[in-house]
C-alpha cells in the first residue's frame, strides 16, 4: 500500500499511540493525586483536586494552541497526547459519578449534591481562568496590556481595539461599513 491511505494509517497509529502514552502519564498523575488526598472524610478530595486542575490545565492548553491559528502537525500531536492523552487520563468524571452514587448510596444526598455542583462549577470556572491566564500570556509576551472589553483603555475614538485594525464586532475593519 502508498499514499493518502498509507499515510492517513500512519497519522492515524500515531494519533492513537499519543493518547495512549499520554493517558497512561495522566492516570498515574491521578492516582499520585489521590494517594495524597484520600477520601477519608467521605469527602472525594483526590477525584475533586484532579478534576478542577485538570480542567484549568486544558482550558489553558486549548487556549494556547487555539492562538496559534491553523492546527499544524506538531500542535495535533500536543493536542492528542497533552490533551486527549494526559489531560483525559488525569481527570476522571467516570469516578466523579461513582463516587457521587456512593455518597446517594450512604445516605449523604446533601454532601452527594454538594460535591456534584462544586465539581462542576469549579471545573468551568478553572478552565475559564486557564484559558484567561493563557490568553494574558499571548498579550504580555506580545508587549502589550491586556485590554478590558468592557472600558475603553486600547481604543481610539473609531471603536477600534487599538490592536489589529479590527473593531472585534463583526471581524471587518472599521472602514467602509
Amino acid at each position: 500500500m502508498s499514499g493518502p491511505l498509507l499515510s492517513r494509517r500512519h497519522h492515524l497509529g500515531t494519533g492513537v499511540l499519543l493518547v495512549l502514552v499520554g493517558g497512561f502519564l495522566g492516570t498515574l498523575g491521578r492516582y499520585g493525586v489521590e494517594s495524597l488526598l484520600p477520601a477519608g472524610d467521605g469527602w472525594p478530595w483526590g477525584t475533586l483536586t484532579a478534576n478542577v486542575t485538570g480542567a484549568f490545565a486544558l482550558g489553558a492548553l486549548l487556549e494556547t494552541l487555539a492562538q496559534r491559528g491553523v492546527e499544524s502537525r506538531v500542535g495535533r500531536r500536543v493536542r492528542l497526547f497533552a490533551g486527549t492523552g494526559v489531560l483525559g487520563g488525569y481527570t476522571t468524571y467516570s469516578t466523579y459519578a461513582v463516587e457521587t452514587d456512593r455518597l446517594l448510596a450512604g445516605g449523604q444526598d446533601f454532601l452527594a449534591m454538594a460535591y456534584v455542583v462544586l465539581t462542576l462549577l469549579a471545573g468551568l470556572g478553572a478552565a475559564a481562568v486557564g484559558v484567561w491566564l493563557a490568553a494574558g500570556r499571548r498579550l504580555v509576551a506580545e508587549g502589550q496590556e491586556p485590554v478590558d472589553p468592557d472600558s475603553n483603555r486600547g481604543g481610539g475614538s473609531d471603536g477600534r481595539d487599538g490592536r489589529d485594525g479590527r473593531d472585534g464586532r463583526d471581524g471587518r475593519d472599521g472602514e467602509g461599513r
